[in-house]
């Protein structure tokens, strides 16, 4: 079974000039490799395509595969996720992870809290913010926590980002505007205990991978889950596996949101606590990265038993299985 791979390439983009932040959520060169290697050891033929340009190039040479693993995450647009699918779509070629509607609706986080919402999931009140006008139309309860409404990788959020008045919304606001275009997302800010939940499977058969608490063990930080810390994990954030009560309701959200989504074959879902001791849902990611020593889902998998080939296998698994191929 030959397996094309599609991802984006943080080198490449780096030579274009393109910033540290801009490429934040494209893959290192060794992800990549770890990838390769263990799809071959087990036992597949892989093929590396690249990022969606290159993926057109070969698609009009004629190219097929069996199936793609896509992990790519695009450069430009909301819609920028779902590019792959929808062309992978179009030539009837299986591939990994979420659909088309599943990857453009879950990259605008307002859009899926109203959906979440919607479904009585609960998660903190929130407005949209398009233009700086917008600001004096919220009407939420003080502080507030700002980040861009389409990005990921904690990607423009800092700790400016959680605000205690009219003032600092506006001035947050004027600055990231002019970095994110399309829009920013606001909501009330919960104080409580933080989470990230990993899931396999899709939709009704998805089945959780694990779960790990996001700790601040540097005063700094601010208690924010920032692209910063992300990237500055070994010094700034503990993730630990947390007492079973706490787990069961986190998990329980993580599913019920999985299940209402859609999503496919692995993925994360990110969890805060209210000033209540209610799990809220905050947002999903279903391109989780893979990077397998840095990225959050193989790192949550390993402390509940999984290593990084039983990890891509049971993507492969779930993949296989909803388009029929034994």
């Amino acid at each position: 079974m030959t397996i094309g791979l599609t991802y984006d390439l943080r080198s490449d983009y780096l030579k274009e000039g393109y910033s540290e932040e801009e490429t934040a959520e494209f893959d290192r060169d060794s992800t990549i490799e770890a990838i390769d290697l263990t799809l071959q050891q087990l036992g597949y033929k892989t093929d590396r395509i690249g990022h969606v340009r290159h993926l057109i190039q070969r698609l009009s040479k004629g190219d097929r595969w069996d199936m793609v693993f896509n992990i790519c995450e695009g450069l430009n647009g909301v819609g920028r996720e779902a590019q792959v699918p929808a062309l992978l779509d179009i030539f009837n070629i299986p591939y990994t992870f979420s659909d088309t509607l599943v990857l453009s609706l879950t990259l605008h986080k307002g859009m899926t809290k109203r959906v979440v919402r919607d479904f009585g999931i609960p998660t903190p009140d929130f407005a949209i913010i398009e233009r700086i006008e917008d600001c004096s139309s919220v009407s939420l309860t003080y502080p507030l926590f700002v980040k861009p409404n389409a990005e990921g990788t904690g990607k423009g959020i800092s700790a400016m980002s959680k605000v205690a008045s009219p003032e600092e919304l506006t001035s947050i606001c004027q600055d990231l505007l002019s970095k994110y275009p399309s829009g920013l997302l606001v909501e009330e800010y919960l104080p409580g205990r933080e989470f990230t939940v990993g899931v396999l499977g899709s939709g009704p058969e998805g089945y959780p991978a694990g779960i790990m608490e996001i700790l601040y063990v540097k005063a700094d930080t601010n208690n924010i889950y920032s692209y910063h810390s992300k990237s500055n994990y070994h010094d700034r954030i503990e993730y630990k596996v947390p007492e079973k009560e706490i787990a069961d309701k986190c998990i329980d959200l993580a599913l019920r949101t999985w299940r209402v989504l859609g999503c496919k074959d692995g993925g994360r879902i990110d969890i805060r606590v209210d000033r209540n001791g209610i799990p809220n849902f905050i947002e999903v990611n279903p391109l989780a990265g893979l990077d397998n020593i840095h990225s959050d889902l193989p790192i949550l998998a390993y402390k509940h038993g999984y290593d990084f080939q039983r990890l891509i296998h049971e993507i492969m698994v779930s993949a296989r299985k909803r388009y029929g191929l034994q």
